[in-house]
């Protein structure tokens, strides 16, 4: 038997960074075993491209970073060529909806340090002279984009790593794994290792690893072909005359991508009809294979792809590559802790392998070194899918995904594909009363709700169709009573005679007093927001607590190890209560009828168990929207009758609904932080202004040393709730915030707030001292903001306390 520290399953790009980074980071017994030779799979096919174009700024530091670390430190370290070609890249595009795409991923990228450059028409003649321009309007420039090759930046990074002591034992199959007492022991085609640490990086195979230890993995090998050329001789012309590299073109409406190679040039298509393979398991003896070649699949992208490059056609193709790679629900991949397996990780299911390898080992490194992420984790985080994402979820959104690689990426976006995998038990109550559904972690939740049947949102970067709809939810829960189903909650039980302890020693707030509602913050070790509780104490031996439904695996995780020293049950009730929302002016006089409770006796932030029409209810007196109103969690059995029952009680008071973007207008007109979008764990409760839910003295919790030391740090970052003349169009997210030309914060959330008509965004400030002549840069447009010292909304909460 061998002993490891940590056991990296996969010898990809992937698994290589990670030993990489962790022998840099001082792990020893670092072991990496690779079933077949390093890169086999799906690394050494590859066609190489390195971005910075992201849309959400983890994404883009995971890819930032691999390109440093090809370009910059790996030949420095080595002292060899990684086959990195620093030739820049740019997207084209006729769409003006695109355009606005454009116009937001440059303004994030402001915020994030790697400025990217919208382009006109003749701007892309200058930088791609064999592109024609018809009907193009423009498109954006990375200019420190490039490729590298493969093999070579994942063979210098084993390099590199065995020199630090890291060991890689190839053509070693691994052919089970299980958890013994705090190790785990995983059985090889040549050995037994015990490792304390596993980490499932195995791309191509991490369902099958998966499998093994007892996980469901959400990704699926999809096949992607790419050709590459003969010499082209007006490439070989503009070699011979010493031109630069011509930069990698992607047009994302025809759905493809072309590359300079020596003298010729690589076209890659991805088309709509994706083709998955081998989905519950690959061939044992697949690995440094590809697929026969299937150009008729991709044959209306070739000619394409040529009316845009003409110089495309004069060349013959030399060689076709059709190989696997793996694609998740998201096309985002799978990093962190896998779920209830405790010192087990994942590093799969990346369809951009080696474009975001080299950062992606960097992150996970940085997380098992440091217990908590370098930056929010919440886009690539392993647990954003639960056991809900069964096969037939993972395959549709796979051949989703893939179709839509370059689909445009719209705010509040729902896509189709392998929708209903859970279901409120007022999901088709909402349907009938015109709800249009989003998704949330696999349920289906009431967006917004429309008069005209089958309704659906017209996506945009601009004002969307369901503006005057939620204006028409919002009045009805501001000025009469409405309904809304909030079941989507993560509800947990913490029962037992420890139950008041473990609630203190949670977060950063003391547990509240029997009988009443309380928020509190769970800290990673570096003192950033994990998750966000609500938490009611039913009982002094009995806390209810609910949080994001996005969340339900993470806060899993962090409550079981919570609950591990101390004398309590943990109970994950999610599927077990529904929760509707009662919320307006008149929701008193609703719920009073209904229910023998006195209200009057009912006071905020209060909860009793009731009887709403002769059903028991957890009554929680709170409310995310900043009315009078309740939260009635009822047993799921029992959630019909009493929404049926409340509905015709209100019908007099003339009772509407809201959804999730009434909720959030509303919530922002109160300044009211969101977990997951202002809540993060990369700024502490502190800095996102919700210093009074931090309680230090005399208590100890997780993170608390840290968090201390980070309130007193000068550098520390503060929220604000600005108000945005935007002059007819809303801000959402990731907009950088500028002040005399200097780009000095970003925004983490916005909406037209429809009580108040002021226009709403919550932005952190890594200045702390910008409080004036501040803009938010939306679309490419400088939006003048201000700093709003209190909510605009009923800041002395008189109507929740009504």
């Amino acid at each position: 038997m061998t002993d490891a520290e940590v056991l990296i399953i996969g010898g990809g790009v992937m698994g290589v960074s990670l030993a990489y980074h962790l022998v840099k980071a001082g792990w020893e017994g670092v072991v990496l075993v690779e079933k077949n030779d390093l890169t086999h799979g799906s690394t050494w096919h590859a066609a190489g491209l390195c971005t910075h174009f992201a849309h959400n700024a983890t994404v883009q530091e995971l890819r930032a970073t691999s390109v440093r670390l090809y370009r910059d430190i790996l030949p420095r370290e080595t002292g060899q060529n990684v086959g990195f070609h620093p030739s820049g890249a740019m997207r084209i595009t006729r769409n003006p909806d695109r355009m606005d795409e454009f116009a937001h991923v440059a303004g994030l990228s402001k915020f994030t340090g790697y400025p990217l450059e919208i382009l006109t028409p003749k701007r892309i003649a200058e930088l791609h002279p064999l592109a024609t321009l018809d009907g193009l309007i423009g498109g954006i420039y990375e200019p420190d984009d490039g490729h590298v090759d493969p093999t070579l930046a994942t063979n210098a990074m084993a390099q590199v790593a065995s020199l630090n002591g890291a060991t890689f034992r190839r053509y070693e199959p691994v052919l089970g794994v299980q958890r013994d007492g705090a190790h785990w022991i995983v059985q090889t085609s040549k050995d037994t290792i015990r490792a304390r640490h596993i980490v499932n990086a195995a791309g191509t195979w991490g369902w099958e690893i998966g499998h093994m230890m007892g996980l469901n993995i959400p990704s699926v090998p999809m096949l992607h072909q790419y050709l590459v050329t003969d010499t082209i001789p007006e490439v070989a012309a503009r070699k011979e005359a010493g031109a630069p590299e011509l930069p990698i073109i992607r047009d994302p409406e025809e759905s493809w991508y072309v590359r300079q190679e020596r003298d010729g040039l690589i076209l890659g298509p991805y088309e709509a009809a994706a083709q998955t393979w081998s989905i519950d398991g690959v061939p044992p003896e697949f690995g440094a294979d590809l697929m026969p070649p299937d150009l008729d699949r991709v044959e209306h992208i070739i000619e394409a792809a040529m009316a845009r490059i003409p110089a495309l056609g004069h060349g013959g193709i030399k060689s076709v590559v059709n190989g696997p790679i793996t694609f998740t629900p998201d096309a985002n991949p799978l990093i962190g802790p896998a779920h209830g397996l405790p010192g087990a990780w994942l590093l799969t299911g990346s369809s951009m392998g080696v474009m975001e390898g080299g950062g992606a080992g960097w992150f996970l490194a940085h997380w098992m070194t440091h217990g908590a992420p370098p930056m929010d984790a919440l886009a690539i985080d392993s647990r954003r899918f639960g056991s809900w994402a069964d096969r037939d979820y993972r395959v549709e959104k796979a051949i989703e995904c893939f179709g839509l690689q370059f689909g445009v990426h719209y705010p509040f976006e729902e896509r189709p594909a392998a929708r209903g995998k859970r279901l409120s038990p007022l999901h088709d109550l909402m349907l009938e009363r015109g709800a249009v559904m989003g998704a949330a972690y696999g349920w289906e939740r009431p967006n917004w709700y429309s008069t005209v049947p089958g309704d659906v949102a017209t996506h945009s970067f601009r004002r969307p169709n369901w503006f005057a709809a939620v204006a028409s939810e919002v009045e009805a829960a501001t000025t009469r009573a409405a309904l809304a189903d909030l079941s989507v909650f993560s509800k947990f039980d913490v029962i037992g005679p420890d139950a008041r302890v473990f609630v203190d020693t949670l977060g950063a707030n003391r547990a509240p007093r029997t009988g009443r509602i309380g928020l509190t913050h769970a800290l990673t070790a570096a003192g950033g927001t994990q998750a966000e509780f609500s938490v009611t104490m039913l009982a002094d031996d009995h806390a209810y607590l609910t949080s994001a439904a996005a969340a339900e695996e993470m806060d899993l995780d962090l409550l079981r190890a919570h609950a591990e020293a101390l004398d309590v049950t943990l109970t994950n009730v999610t599927g077990a209560f529904g929760v509707i929302g009662l919320m307006g002016p008149k929701s008193r006089d609703v719920l009073a009828e209904v229910t023998g409770t006195d209200l009057a006796a009912f006071p905020w932030l209060t909860a009793q168990t009731i009887q709403v029409a002769g059903k028991p209810a957890r009554a929680l007196r709170v409310s995310y929207i900043g009315e009078l109103g309740w939260e009635l969690h009822v047993a799921a059995e029992d959630m019909r009758h009493v929404f049926l029952t409340l509905e015709a009680a209100g019908q007099v008071h003339g009772i509407g609904f809201y959804g999730a973007f009434a909720a959030n207008s509303m919530r922002l007109e109160k300044g009211y932080r969101g977990w997951g979008s202002d809540l993060t764990t990369e700024r502490t409760p502190h800095e996102s202004g919700m210093g009074a839910m931090i309680k230090m003295d005399a208590r100890v919790f997780a993170g608390q040393d840290a968090l201390a030391r980070r309130m007193d740090d000068p550098a520390r970052w503060d929220m604000v709730l600005l108000e945005v003349d935007t002059q007819g169009f809303d801000p959402f997210y990731a907009h950088s915030v500028h002040q005399n030309g200097r780009v000095v914060g970003i925004v983490t959330s916005g909406a037209h707030g429809h009580r108040t008509g002021k226009t709403l965004a919550l932005a952190y400030l890594r200045d702390r001292d910008a409080r004036e002549g501040l803009s938010v840069e939306i679309l490419g447009r400088a939006c003048a903001a201000q700093v709003l010292d209190r909510p605009p909304f009923d800041p002395e909460n008189i109507r929740l306390k009504g």
